[in-house]
């Protein structure tokens, strides 16, 4: 009789140890996934942090055409605020569209000055602002994947439970805006 109810205490606690490394592996994983999810929001402010210095090179480049153009996009990009993990998603899609608009408007001033176009410096640098550009959206795919991961495991049961418990929230994807989803048009 003692001994069977030694057994059954045995038993209970091995269960028990059992289910407590099993929510402390949930608990890591949620934590591992949050982590992934920042570090895809830090890649994506690189890139574009990259991508300014290319753009502030181009805007070098056009110095000696455009006097006044340049000035005026250089006070746009030396207005340029740190990105970093901890930054929204909107914070983080506007300067990147005040980047584009800078971009725009460097195509258009090297459209009014063909020996810049044709230097050798322009367009290297406008590759370089290109490829960073690639850049930002190979990051941005990785990131929504990562946060698609993170939200599906605050979902599921019972990770749900312990994410609740815990205070872990979905977090934010970064979503195409109405200009992006417009193709270009030739009219």
């Amino acid at each position: 009789m003692l001994l069977g109810v030694v057994l059954f205490i045995v038993v209970i606690f091995i269960v028990l140890i059992l289910f407590g490394l099993y929510l402390v592996k949930m608990y890591n994983n949620l934590i591992t996934l949050g982590e992934r999810v920042n570090n895809g929001k830090a890649q994506i402010a690189t890139q574009i942090e990259s991508r300014y210095d290319a753009v502030k090179n181009l805007i070098d480049a056009t110095k000696q055409y455009s006097k006044h153009e340049s000035e005026t996009l250089e006070k746009v990009v030396s207005q340029r605020v740190n990105i970093n993990q901890n930054s929204s998603m909107k914070f983080i899609e506007e300067q990147n569209d005040q980047l584009n608009n800078v971009v725009g408007r460097l195509i258009a001033i090297s459209e009014s000055y063909p020996e810049l176009k044709a230097s050798s410096v322009y367009q290297t640098t406008m590759e370089n602002v290109d490829k960073y550009e690639n850049n930002v959206r190979h990051s941005r795919m990785i990131y929504n994947d990562t946060v698609t991961r993170f939200n599906r495991a605050l979902l599921v049961f019972p990770t749900n439970i312990l994410a609740k418990f815990f205070g872990f929230v979905s977090k934010e994807y970064f979503e195409s805006t109405e200009t992006k989803q417009e193709m270009p048009s030739w009219d």
